[in-house]
Formats: C-alpha cells, sequence, structure tokens
C-alpha cells in the first residue's frame, strides 16, 4: 500500500539563518505509517502546486504568531515573530482547505489556524489573562503537566472525557475562529485543541504529541488519526 506524503512546515532559526525540524515530528508520522517532507519557507506563489504533491500538512511549533495576523499590534509581552512564515503558512492553509487535504496542527500550528481562520489571539497568557494554570511547564516534556476535559473526536479517538497534556506554550486561543468547534478545554477552561466539523481532517492541538515516544506515547492515536484520513485523500 502506498505511503501518504505528509508536507512539514518547517522551523525557522534567524541567527543562523537556517530551516531545521525536530526529529519527533518526522518520527510520529513514519511510525503512524507517513513519509514526511519539509517545505520551502519563501514560496507563497507555489502554494497550490505544492498542496497539491501531498496528501496531509502539519503545521508545526516555532516562533509567536504575529498579532497582525488577527489584527492586533504586538506588545512587549509578544516574543519573536517571523512575518515570512505567517504568510508562508497562510497561503498553505488556504489551499490545503480548498484541495481539502488533512491538515494538523500542533502548538504554533493551532495558533496560526485560529488567527487565519478569523479568530484571537493571547499574546501572553500570564500577562493578559490572570489566573490562569503555569502553561510553560519545565523539561522535560515528555510528561503530562495538565489535564484536559475532551469533547468530539478526540473524545472518541481516546475513549476518554479527560487527558493528560505536557505543556509548553505562552500564547493560546483567546476567541475561537468562526466554523471551529473546541475538542479540548484545559483546567482554567482555555481551549487547547479544535477541529473544523465542515472540513474532512483539520485537528489542531496546543500540547505536544512529538515530545512523548512516537511508537507508544499518548500522542500516537493523534499522528495516526491524521495520517489515516492523509491515507484517503
Amino acid at each position: 500500500m502506498k505511503k501518504p506524503v505528509i508536507g512539514v512546515l518547517p522551523l525557522y532559526d534567524k541567527e543562523k539563518e537556517s530551516y531545521w525540524m525536530l526529529p519527533r515530528y518526522y518520527q510520529g508520522l513514519q511510525a503512524a505509517g507517513a513519509i514526511p517532507v519539509m517545505l520551502p519557507l519563501h514560496a507563497e506563489e507555489d502554494a497550490a502546486q505544492l498542496t497539491e504533491h501531498v496528501d496531509g500538512l502539519l503545521f508545526t511549533g516555532g516562533q509567536d504568531v504575529d498579532p497582525a495576523v488577527y489584527g492586533e499590534q504586538k506588545l512587549d509581552c509578544c516574543k519573536e515573530i517571523l512575518p515570512e512564515r505567517d504568510s508562508m503558512e497562510a497561503a498553505v492553509l488556504r489551499e490545503a482547505m480548498v484541495q481539502k487535504r488533512p491538515i494538523l496542527g500542533i502548538c504554533r500550528g493551532l495558533q496560526l489556524i485560529n488567527a487565519c481562520l478569523g479568530g484571537d489571539l493571547w499574546q501572553d497568557l500570564t500577562t493578559q489573562r490572570p489566573g490562569s494554570r503555569n502553561h510553560r511547564m519545565e523539561r522535560p516534556y515528555d510528561r503530562a503537566e495538565h489535564r484536559v476535559a475532551l469533547s468530539g473526536p478526540l473524545a472518541e479517538l481516546y475513549a476518554a472525557d479527560s487527558l493528560g497534556v505536557n505543556s509548553c506554550h505562552h500564547q493560546g486561543v483567546k476567541v475561537l475562529a468562526p466554523g471551529l468547534r473546541p475538542m479540548a478545554v484545559a483546567e482554567d477552561g482555555l481551549i487547547e485543541a479544535f477541529y473544523h466539523p465542515e472540513q474532512a481532517f483539520l485537528w489542531a492541538v496546543q500540547c505536544h504529541p512529538e515530545f512523548f515516544d512516537p511508537e507508544s506515547g499518548p500522542g500516537v492515536p493523534i499522528f495516526i488519526a491524521f495520517v489515516k484520513a492523509a491515507s484517503l485523500s
């Protein structure tokens, strides 16, 4: 059986001027039966063609989303941004939705998808959302930091109403974009996963499934569900 090809949006190191990737993104996809390939960063004009040649898109973690994407000024509490990455990922996201390619967003990927589809973000949870729990845990990241209440597809996937997740972010969903539906909510009310019911597969999670063991960790079902959807696209 032919393996689905997953286009992975690249991480970028400004100081080193280099694309890079955390191996566990690839390992999680490969363990689930896919072939991951890294996409370029500066190719908005080629987004349609790039999307045609992959079976699914993974939007990875990384820099903060530029607040300009959701119509706000950048505050001091917002950290490094990379507008070029925002532009490229927005173009790929649009094409992926038009072409009905399965989409998975992780951490920044969740935030980027929400912002591009009309939602808002907290630029810094500690500063702007007093009373939030600490969402930026200390290493190691391959352990649960807190629990989330599950609903929708994630509740079905795990056959459970809650799940322990790791937590390594300082931004988060402020207002969920129109059309999206929550499927995981933290104990402090922060939306930590969502899906789009009108897309064949558009899921995003705030946690980092790639930090767990790619063959036996709690993130495995998410990668398997994504790759299964990609194999049918």
